[in-house]
């Protein structure tokens, strides 16, 4: 007979609680998603695309209305925020962000669809993201497994972004890409970090539960040293915080360090006033997310199609 679960509490974080039998209970619950599709205002379209089948890995591809049909079009991989744990390539939300960006910038987007805590926890979300733009690069001689990479993707133009959680593994993979280095052709110019997660907060100690093989405080991943900001992957870099997110100072932290580190590329911090954690994404279509979007935008085209 089996037994009754036990349903004493042993711990409680901002996301989730554990139960004594190690059961996890997430507090808010997985996002619906939506398919991909063609859009028909934007005229983005999009489509799903697996990366890896032992783990699963997968990615949603936003390709946008082809105004030239023999130019490449940059490329940036978009991680999803969610607390390690929530969200998804396919949300609505994220969905939507992604095609948008798509079609203002004219970029492809590849949204990764990484592993989620506690069924994969971390360092899941980092492998993924990882894998995913290793698949994204193995289309660079043009003989990748997906043909819009290999018919439209310009890899010499290639850039990192995402939010909360998102902005945590972008930086991760970024330092990776400065550490170990892509396949020939393709180059990381960009990375943007939208309301970024690192050490520093009351949500130190669940990182560290997230992630089992932690090294504590100081891990990395959690808290990047000056030796890891010094070898990041890109030239330039574009940080966003929100006046009134707990996370703005860590990643104010981030920004003084990465100025002091000795790396070699260019930052721009941009503070939205009144603002909390995430508000771009509570309502697309506001005013202070429009001009966060734009911003993003901007920094994505900032010299590139000039030299079309």
């Amino acid at each position: 007979m089996a037994s009754s679960p036990n349903n004493e509490i042993a711990l409680k974080f901002s996301l989730f609680q554990v139960y004594k039998d190690a059961r996890v209970e997430l507090f808010r619950p997985r996002s619906k998603q939506i398919p991909p599709s063609n859009d028909p205002v934007t005229g983005v379209q999009s489509k799903d695309v697996i990366i890896s089948s032992e783990p699963r890995v997968s990615a949603r591809i936003f390709l946008p209305r082809l105004k030239t049909p023999v130019r490449k079009l940059p490329l940036l991989l978009y991680i999803h925020g969610g607390g390690f744990s929530m969200q998804s390539a396919s949300s609505p939300v994220y969905h939507k962000f992604c095609n948008h960006v798509a079609s203002e910038a004219d970029f492809i987007v590849v949204s990764v669809e990484y592993g989620l805590f506690p069924a994969r926890p971390i360092p899941a979300c980092y492998e993924d993201s990882w894998a995913v733009l290793l698949w994204v690069a193995s289309h660079v001689n043009r003989n990748g497994r997906d043909p819009w990479l290999n018919d439209r993707a310009d890899f010499g133009k290639v850039f990192i972004g995402g939010d909360s959680a998102g902005g945590n593994i972008s930086h991760n993979v970024a330092s990776r890409v400065g550490s170990t280095g892509l396949p020939r052709g393709v180059k990381v110019l960009g990375v943007v970090l939208v309301h970024p997660f690192f050490g520093g907060t009351m949500d130190d100690e669940m990182w560290m539960y997230m992630c089992p093989t932690n090294s504590g405080l100081n891990d990395p991943r959690l808290n990047p040293g000056t030796e890891d900001l010094a070898r990041l992957g890109c030239e330039r870099m574009l940080i966003f915080v929100a006046e009134e997110d707990c996370l703005t100072v860590v990643a104010k932290n981030y920004y003084e360090k990465l100025t002091k580190s000795g790396w070699k590329g260019t930052v721009e911090l941009f503070e939205s006033e009144k603002e909390n954690h995430s508000f771009h994404l509570v309502d697309l279509d506001a005013d202070k997310a429009l001009k966060l979007r734009h911003k993003f935008v901007s920094f994505l085209r900032q010299d590139l199609f000039s030299l079309i």
